[in-house]
C-alpha cells in the first residue's frame, strides 16, 4: 500500500481506486436529472465515500496482520489500476451526457449537449478535499484525546474513550450547530418569503371567505401561502362552465403560523372559522396537511373542487416555513403535533353531528402533508366512528402504512405500483391514471396513494446502501431509466441528492403531480357521486384547458 515519505500527507492507494471507481459510477442515471453542479457534489460525496471505504478495508487488512504485497509490486499494480480507473472515470464522463439524455426523454425533457464533464470533475475535486481535510481534522482530535488520555488510562481504553468522546463532539456540533443553525436561518428566509404580499391574492371581501369580512382570522397572519390558498380559483361560475351544471363556491380555511401561539390554539381556531362559514353544512369536507412551507397543491385541491361541483369545505393549518425534505431529512417528526391536534380538533366535532347529516370527511396530504397526515391519528381513535377515507400524494419513503402495505404487497405487483389484497381497501395509482384498483363500495373507507415511480421523495430507501431497492427489480416504472443499476453506497447517495431534485422534472414526473392524475385519485376515492363515464371523461378534457 503506498504512501508518501515520512512526515508528509500519507495518502491511501486503495482509496484513490475505490473513490475513483465510486465517483464514475455517480455519473450513471438515478431517478431524477442533475444539474453539472449537483452533479459535480455527488461526484465528489462518492469520490470521499470510496475513499474512505479503501481506507477503512485497508486498516482492517493491515490489523489482521495479513500478508502483504512488497513495495515495488504494489506500486506496479497500483499505476496499472490508476490507468484502469482513470480510464472508467474518463469513459463515465463521457457517458454521462448519453445517459443523462435518455432519462431526460423520458421526462419529455430537452436535451444537453453536455454534462459539463470539466465542471463536475473539478467541483467534485473540491467537495472531496473539503471533506478529506474534515476527515483528518477528526482524525487528529482522536489521536490528540487518546494520548492525553493515556497519561492516566490504559492505552486500548485511552483510545476507545479518545474515540468516543470525539465522535460526540462532532456529532453536537453537527447536529446542535451546524444543522439546528442552518435550519433556524432556512426557516427564516421562508418566513420572510411566506410574510410577502402579492397581487395575484387580494383580500375577500364576502364575509363567508377566511379573512374576509367577520372572520375569525387576520388577512396578514394567513401568510403568502394561506392568501393563496383562500384566494385561488375556481369559483362557482368558474365550475360551472367546465361541468356544465349548477356549482357552488368551494369553502376553504386556512390559519397560519403567525394566526396563533400554539398548534392547539391554531386548530382551535380553525374549527371556529370552519363552523362559521358553513364547513360542517357542506356534502364533503377535507381536512388538508400542508407541506413543510406551508404549501397546498392547487391542482389537487381543484381537482376535487371542479369534481364535487363546489360542494365541498377544505380546512388546513400550517406547522412550519421549511421546504418538505429539510424537514424530512433534519427532522422527520416535523409537524405531527400540529396534524394531531388539527384532526383531533376537526374530527371531533364532526363526530358529534348526526350521521346522516354530516358531510364526508377525507384527509388529504401532499409530500410531509401525506406523512403528517397519516400520523395524524391511530386506529384506535378512529375505529368506532370512521373517517371516509385519504388519498395522500407522493408520501415520503418513511411513511408507516406506506411502508406496511408496500411490503405486503400482492405478488407479482411491483413496489413502485404494488396492489394490496386486491385493492379492496388500500389501492395505489401513478402516472396517467395507471392503477391496479376496484373501485370502493358507497360509504366504505378508502386509501388511495397517488404516486410517481419516479418520484425519489417517495422511492428513497436508506438500505440501498447494501442492498438494490425492490422498485428496481423486475419492470420498471415508465419514466424510470433502463440504464439505472444499483451501486453499494453510490445508489444511496444518488438517491439522496435525487430527494433534493425531486421538483425539478416537468409536471407528471418526480414529485411533481398534476391535475389529470390527481382527478382519476380522486374518482377513486370519492366514487365520483352525480357521474357518469362519459361525463368524466369529458371532465378530464376540459380540465385540461384550465389554467
Amino acid at each position: 500500500m503506498a504512501g508518501t515519505a515520512r512526515g508528509r500527507v500519507q495518502v491511501s492507494l486503495v482509496g484513490v481506486l475505490l473513490g475513483t471507481l465510486f465517483f464514475a459510477a455517480s455519473l450513471t442515471p438515478s431517478l431524477v436529472p442533475r444539474p453539472t453542479l449537483v452533479q459535480g457534489a455527488l461526484g465528489g460525496l462518492s469520490l470521499a465515500a470510496g475513499y474512505g471505504l479503501g481506507v477503512a478495508l485497508r486498516a482492517g487488512w493491515l490489523a489482521l496482520q495479513l500478508p502483504v504485497a512488497r513495495p515495488a509490486v504494489v506500486r506496479r499494480l497500483g499505476w496499472a489500476a490508476a490507468l484502469v480507473c482513470a480510464g472508467l472515470a474518463a469513459l463515465a464522463l463521457w457517458r454521462a451526457s448519453v445517459w443523462e439524455n435518455r432519462l431526460r426523454a423520458l421526462m419529455d425533457m430537452a436535451p444537453v449537449e453536455t454534462v459539463g464533464p470539466f465542471t463536475v470533475a473539478a467541483v467534485a475535486l473540491v467537495v472531496f478535499a473539503v471533506l478529506l481535510l474534515l476527515a483528518r481534522l477528526v482524525v487528529w482530535v482522536a489521536r490528540r484525546l487518546s494520548r492525553r488520555l493515556a497519561r492516566r488510562l490504559p492505552t486500548p481504553q485511552a483510545v476507545i474513550l479518545g474515540v468516543g468522546l470525539t465522535a460526540l463532539l462532532f456529532w453536537n456540533i453537527g447536529n446542535g450547530v451546524l444543522i439546528r443553525g442552518a435550519m433556524s436561518v432556512l426557516d427564516g428566509s421562508y418566513q420572510q418569503w411566506d410574510a410577502l404580499f402579492e397581487e395575484a391574492s387580494p383580500r375577500p371581501t364576502t364575509p363567508d371567505t377566511a379573512g374576509g369580512p367577520g372572520s375569525l382570522l387576520d388577512w396578514e397572519d394567513l401568510g403568502r401561502t394561506g392568501r393563496q390558498m383562500i384566494a385561488a380559483g375556481p369559483d362557482a361560475d368558474a365550475i360551472e362552465a367546465v361541468t356544465g351544471g349548477p356549482a357552488r363556491r368551494p369553502l376553504r380555511v386556512y390559519v397560519g403560523l403567525n394566526s396563533a401561539p400554539e398548534p392547539e390554539d391554531r386548530a382551535a381556531l380553525a374549527l371556529a372559522e370552519l363552523i362559521r362559514i358553513g364547513g360542517f353544512e357542506r356534502a364533503h369536507l377535507v381536512i388538508n396537511t400542508p407541506t413543510g412551507t406551508g404549501w397546498i397543491d392547487p391542482a389537487g385541491q381543484q381537482a376535487l373542487e371542479y369534481l364535487l361541483r363546489g360542494d365541498v369545505a377544505t380546512v388546513a393549518v400550517q406547522y412550519s416555513y421549511l421546504a418538505s425534505w429539510i424537514a424530512l431529512l433534519a427532522d422527520p417528526d416535523y409537524g405531527v403535533e400540529s396534524a394531531r391536534a388539527v384532526f383531533s380538533a376537526i374530527y371531533g366535532h364532526w363526530r358529534t353531528l348526526p350521521p346522516e347529516e354530516r358531510p364526508r370527511l377525507w384527509l388529504h396530504g401532499l409530500s410531509l402533508g401525506a406523512l403528517n397526515s397519516d400520523l395524524s391519528h391511530d386506529l384506535f381513535q378512529v375505529i368506532g366512528d370512521p373517517y371516509d377515507g385519504a388519498l395522500w400524494v407522493g408520501p415520503p419513503f418513511n411513511s408507516r402504512t406506506w411502508n406496511a402495505v408496500t411490503r405486503a404487497r400482492d405478488p407479482g405487483t411491483t413496489a413502485w405500483l404494488p396492489a394490496y389484497r386486491d385493492g379492496a381497501v388500500i389501492r395505489f395509482m401513478g402516472r396517467d391514471g395507471v392503477q391496479r384498483v376496484h373501485r370502493p363500495q358507497a360509504g366504505g373507507y378508502g386509501l388511495v396513494y397517488l404516486q410517481y415511480a419516479s418520484d425519489a421523495v417517495v422511492f428513497f430507501d436508506p438500505a440501498a446502501a447494501w442492498r438494490p431497492p425492490a422498485w428496481l427489480q423486475g419492470p420498471r416504472g415508465p419514466d424510470v431509466s433502463p440504464d439505472m443499476r444499483w451501486l453499494p453506497v453510490v445508489t444511496f447517495l444518488q438517491l439522496g441528492m435525487d430527494i433534493m431534485m425531486a421538483v425539478l422534472p416537468p409536471p407528471g414526473h418526480g414529485h411533481t403531480y398534476v391535475r389529470s392524475d390527481y382527478l382519476d385519485a380522486w374518482v377513486e376515492l370519492t366514487g365520483a357521486p352525480g357521474w357518469t363515464r362519459e361525463g368524466l371523461a369529458q371532465l378530464r378534457a376540459r380540465l385540461a384547458d384550465v389554467p
